[in-house]
């Protein structure tokens, strides 16, 4: 993902800038640059769900819960204390409450990165890979932060079912395809008014992201991160780190079993 998460700052500023580009569409890149020309710390979804503490990566999915619910002012909350202290977001989940952050937050400019449908369909595949692993689930358990992820995945689901207008146990034959990212930036396009959204390609630089931001271009070259080799690099050691934690569980565990035994023999 994107290395280390972001800190929060000023809870003052408030969120100035949302990211809706889906994932893999250059979100770590965006957020650097966000960074960068808002001189403040943004939020990117994807690292925070895998680096920060188990009550965070908890509470976006109470986030979900409560919108699932129909309980708007509890996930307006939520969304309040997860984004506060930062000026920008980008990448899920914050993707799927674009207009619970519109209302927290109506003078946000909104940031929509396109990309080559096929080309994007063909990067997802690096994560898909691993988040639909059926064990998943079971190796997260014991870890905290990542017990939640397959929860997270179940809500992203339902997100993208909702979006491509799936109704309760509709199956989808494109899986959603490369479609769906066309969907999605509609549906962008559909919530935001135009003065306040700008569409761009990451291969067009500073130039479109400071004047809409109303910046100056910063005397730096445009950032670049999160290629495939860095989220297969991640994803083998989320998978790592989920591994050592059971063998520490079961050593102990062996452990405490042989140290019971000979304690037994010995009455």
């Amino acid at each position: 993902m994107g290395g280390a998460p972001s800190k929060p700052g000023d809870p003052s500023r408030g969120l100035e800038v949302i990211g809706a580009g889906f994932s893999r569409t250059g979100t770590v890149s965006m957020q650097l640059a966000l960074e960068k020309i808002l001189n403040g710390p943004v939020l990117h979804g994807g690292t925070h769900m895998i680096s920060r503490e188990d009550a965070y990566t908890r509470k976006w999915v109470a986030a979900y819960e409560a919108r699932q619910r129909g309980d708007r002012q509890l996930c307006l909350k939520l969304l309040r204390e997860l984004t506060r202290g930062y000026v920008g977001i980008t990448d899920l989940p914050g993707i799927n409450f674009i207009a619970e952050l519109r209302e927290l937050y109506p003078d946000a400019k909104v940031v929509l990165v396109t990309r080559d449908p096929e080309r994007w369909w063909q990067s997802v595949g690096t994560i898909s890979k691993t988040t639909t692993l059926w064990y998943l689930p079971y190796i997260t358990a014991p870890v905290p932060g990542w017990r939640w992820i397959p929860a997270m995945i179940h809500h992203f689901s339902l997100s993208t079912r909702e979006l491509l207008g799936l109704k309760p146990g509709e199956s989808d034959p494109h899986r959603g395809g490369p479609r769906l990212i066309g969907i999605h930036n509609q549906s962008v396009r559909d919530q935001v008014p135009r003065e306040q959204l700008l569409e761009m390609d990451l291969k067009e630089g500073w130039e479109p992201l400071a004047k809409f931001l109303g910046r100056p271009v910063p005397d730096a070259p445009f950032p670049r991160a999160n290629d495939k080799e860095a989220v297969e690099k991640v994803a083998k050691e989320v998978l790592a780190k989920c591994m050592l934690a059971w063998l520490t569980i079961f050593s102990g565990a062996g452990v405490g079993l042989y140290a019971g035994l000979r304690a037994w023999k010995r009455m």
